[in-house]
C-alpha cells in the first residue's frame, strides 16, 4: 500500500546535497523505477502500464473524461483495461527518465504533458516524443519549465507533433537561440501559440 508514497519521497529527496556515491544510488534506484516491463504492458494495456510508471516516480496523469488527477499508485482503478485512457501528464517533480519513454509508445489519447523541475528530462526524451505517432496525432499542449538539462535540439524536436496548439517553455537555460527557435515553429506549426519566458 505505501510504494506509491515512498516513490514519491524517494523522487523529492534528490534535493538534498549529495556525495558522488549517494548521487549514483539515487540515479540507479530512479532507473529501477523507469525500466520498462514489455510483459506488463501486454497483460495490463499500454494506459495502465503507463501510470504506473508515472505514478511509481512521482508524476500524475488524469484519465479522459475525467478532472481528478490521479496521483497516488496504492489507488488507481481497476477494472476493464480499455476503460481509463490518460489524456494529461504531469510530471512536475518526478524523476522520469528516458528509459521509461518507451511506456508512452502506445498511448492514443494524450493532449497535454507538463514537464516541470524534471533533473533526467534531456534532449533525448523530447526527441523520443516527436517521433512518437500516436502522440503526433493526439497531443495539444505541452509545459517546459526548469528543465535545466533540454537544449535547442529537444525543442526543435517537438515540431513533429503537428496537432500542437500550445507550447510554453520557462527557465530553460540551456536555450541558446530563442529567434532561431521561434521561426522553425512558425515554419512548422503555424498555428501554435509559443509562450516564451526565458533569459
Amino acid at each position: 500500500m505505501l510504494f506509491g508514497k515512498i516513490s514519491r519521497q524517494l523522487c523529492g529527496l534528490k534535493k538534498l546535497p549529495w556525495s558522488r556515491d549517494s548521487r549514483y544510488f539515487w540515479g540507479w534506484l530512479n532507473a529501477v523505477f523507469n525500466k520498462v516491463d514489455h510483459e506488463r504492458i501486454k497483460d495490463v494495456g499500454p494506459d495502465r502500464a503507463a501510470s504506473e510508471w508515472l505514478l511509481r516516480c512521482g508524476a500524475m496523469v488524469r484519465y479522459h473524461g475525467q478532472e481528478r488527477w490521479q496521483k497516488d499508485y496504492n489507488n488507481l482503478p481497476t477494472g476493464p483495461l480499455d476503460k481509463y485512457k490518460i489524456q494529461a501528464i504531469d510530471a512536475t517533480d518526478s524523476c522520469i527518465m528516458s528509459i521509461g519513454f518507451d511506456h508512452l509508445e502506445g498511448l492514443q489519447h494524450v493532449e497535454k504533458i507538463r514537464l516541470c523541475k524534471c533533473h533526467y528530462i534531456e534532449d533525448h526524451c523530447l526527441e523520443r516524443l516527436g517521433q512518437l505517432e500516436n502522440l503526433q496525432k493526439s497531443m495539444l499542449e505541452m509545459e517546459i519549465i526548469s528543465c535545466g538539462n533540454i537544449t535547442d535540439k529537444g525543442i526543435i524536436a517537438l515540431h513533429r507533433l503537428r496537432k500542437l496548439k500550445y507550447l510554453l517553455l520557462s527557465d530553460l537555460p540551456g536555450i541558446r537561440d530563442k529567434e532561431n527557435l521561434v521561426q522553425a515553429f512558425k515554419t512548422a506549426l503555424p498555428s501554435l501559440e509559443l509562450k516564451l519566458d526565458l533569459k
